[in-house]
């Protein structure tokens, strides 16, 4: 559904900028809640031995996190809409932060899944209202581009903070990494209250049918194209760590996620540059990427140089992913867009809990070398797809009146 601006707070005609302290808090939130999710990814070895149980059970910690979300985010959405947008971002986060703690000081193994769980409710409530959040505080013809900047916190997180969190799980401990985020999590609260505007909610008669939405022509391509490819991308990057164990490079896994990360924050400059004209154009060299990346480290990972050269076409290629999908469910969801990015957060974290079970599966039958071969094989019918939806979903054309 389109929701109107109100008068108050919606900038002005002339003025030709973003709120770029507001949408910071919004990327900030992302960061934090998305660091949080895949912290444990270059934590396994250490998170394992302090909790008693295998690295694939660990593994799972990253499940429990995306189930967590995914079970929750429509029906909370949905019982939530009525709620005043600053309220509702500032409970979620105030729930994560709380939850994020009791992980941080768990030593049992079910205590710590239960936390995990709570906090992927408390991250997904957050998501599932930020990129509508975004919308609403820029102008028409910069819409896209907020939501660029807000989704940014996703490739910061990458780039910085999971490198930033295993060197800190391994100088000190992985507990202080978590307590970090909590630390964080605080300071952005006090952020939210000081710099973010509020916005109304809506009645819930106002919210569309999430039937509705599905069969509004694009959107089903896109949340197919959004589950495959996180389900992909989660497979690997969830056990990345054990993977390079296998490789002879455990003792570069900070070292590799950061060219991850910092290939993923210039993929994310390029499509907030080149979103509004390219958006298909660059969907599908994202998918290509990740491909070439994959079939690199599949075949030619005995040289750590070509590891590298592959982690970097991969952070270029997944870099800018969320925000082109979170836009292009928006273009294509229109009227029926809150609809359509509640969908996308369930399907994105669906996808999350289901990479790590397959890859916990995976590297207990096949072992990590299989990881990369399991990328390719669900990256096929996503670039299938995604050059199929040339009409809606991801056109050729984005309309004028997208943002």
């Amino acid at each position: 559904m389109t929701t109107q601006v109100p008068a108050d707070v919606r900038p002005a005609t002339g003025e030709q900028k973003l709120p770029m302290l507001a949408l910071l808090a919004l990327a900030t939130a992302v960061f934090i809640t998305s660091l949080t999710e895949t912290l444990p990814a270059g934590l396994l070895p250490a998170m394992s031995g302090d909790l008693g149980v295998s690295e694939s059970a660990t593994g799972q910690t990253v499940t429990i996190y995306a189930i967590g979300t995914a079970l929750t985010a429509i029906p909370l959405t949905a019982a939530t809409a009525a709620w005043r947008r600053k309220r509702l971002l500032l409970t979620a986060m105030a729930g994560f932060g709380v939850a994020n703690t009791v992980t941080a000081l768990s030593t049992s193994y079910a205590l710590t899944m239960g936390a995990r769980f709570v906090a992927g409710v408390a991250a997904g409530l957050a998501w599932a209202l930020l990129a509508g959040y975004a919308r609403r505080m820029a102008p028409a013809h910069l819409q896209g581009r907020a939501i660029a900047v807000s989704m940014a916190g996703i490739p910061v997180a990458l780039s910085l903070g999971v490198p930033a969190g295993t060197f800190l799980g391994k100088a000190l401990s992985w507990q202080i990494a978590f307590l970090a985020m909590t630390g964080l999590t605080v300071v952005l609260l006090g952020w939210i209250a000081a710099a973010v505007p509020d916005f109304p909610g809506q009645r819930a008669s106002d919210g569309p049918p999430m039937l509705r939405a599905l069969r509004v022509p694009g959107v089903t391509p896109v949340l197919f194209v959004t589950l495959v490819l996180v389900l992909a991308h989660t497979i690997l990057y969830t056990f990345i760590a054990t993977f390079l164990d296998e490789l002879g490079m455990g003792g570069s896994t900070d070292l590799v996620l950061l060219v991850f990360g910092v290939a993923s924050l210039v993929s994310i400059w390029v499509v907030g540059a080149q979103i509004n004209r390219r958006l298909r154009t660059l969907m599908i060299a994202s998918t290509l990427l990740i491909a070439v990346a994959a079939a690199a480290l599949a075949l030619l990972s005995g040289s750590h140089l070509v590891v590298y050269a592959a982690v970097t076409l991969w952070g270029l290629g997944w870099g800018g992913a969320p925000t082109l999908l979170q836009t292009a469910v928006g273009d294509a969801g229109g009227e029926s867009a809150d609809a359509a990015q509640a969908m996308l957060v369930t399907s994105w974290n669906g996808a999350m809990a289901g990479g790590g079970v397959i890859g916990g599966i995976l590297l207990d039958l096949l072992g990590s070398r299989s990881f990369p071969w399991s990328v390719l094989v669900f990256l096929a019918p996503v670039l299938v797809v995604v050059l199929a939806a040339r009409t809606h979903g991801f056109p050729a054309k984005r309309s004028s009146t997208a943002s």
